[in-house]
C-alpha cells in the first residue's frame, strides 16, 4: 500500500531527498531559513512521517532516512491525479498538459523520443 503524504510531510521528505540523510534539527534550520518553519511544526512533521514509515529516525542527535524514494512518491501522486482528475486516463492528463502550450522543436522531439521508448 502507498503512503499518502500531505504537502507539509513532502516538504520535510524533500529536504532529505536533496541532501540525504540528517539530523532533525539540521531540517527544522534548513525549513525554517526556506519557509519559515519554527522548530516544533518541523518536529511535529517529522514525526507524522516516522509514523508513516516514510523516515526512519535513529540515534544520536535524532538522525532522519528518507525510507522511500521521492520516485515512488512521484509515481504514486501521478496515478491519484490522473484517477482523480482524468477518469484513469493518462491521454487525457498528456493532453491537458500540453493543451494550449507552444512547444519548441527540441521539446517536442524529446516528447516523440520518451514516447518511443515506452512503445
Amino acid at each position: 500500500m502507498a503512503i499518502k503524504l500531505f504537502d507539509s510531510e513532502l516538504k520535510v521528505m524533500d529536504v532529505l531527498w536533496k541532501d540525504g540523510d540528517m539530523t532533525a534539527k539540521r531540517i527544522s534550520d534548513i525549513l525554517k531559513d526556506e519557509i519559515g518553519w519554527n522548530m516544533n511544526t518541523t518536529y511535529t512533521v517529522i514525526k507524522k512521517c516516522i509514523a508513516k514509515g516514510a523516515i526512519e529516525r535513529s540515534e544520536p542527535n535524532f538522525m532522519c532516512h528518507a525510507l522511500i524514494a521521492k520516485e515512488t512518491v512521484q509515481e504514486t501522486e501521478t496515478e491519484e491525479l490522473i484517477d482523480k482528475l482524468f477518469d484513469g486516463s493518462a491521454d487525457l492528463l498528456f493532453a491537458s498538459l500540453l493543451g494550449g502550450k507552444q512547444l519548441s522543436t527540441d521539446q517536442i522531439e524529446r516528447l516523440r523520443q520518451m514516447v518511443a521508448e515506452m512503445e
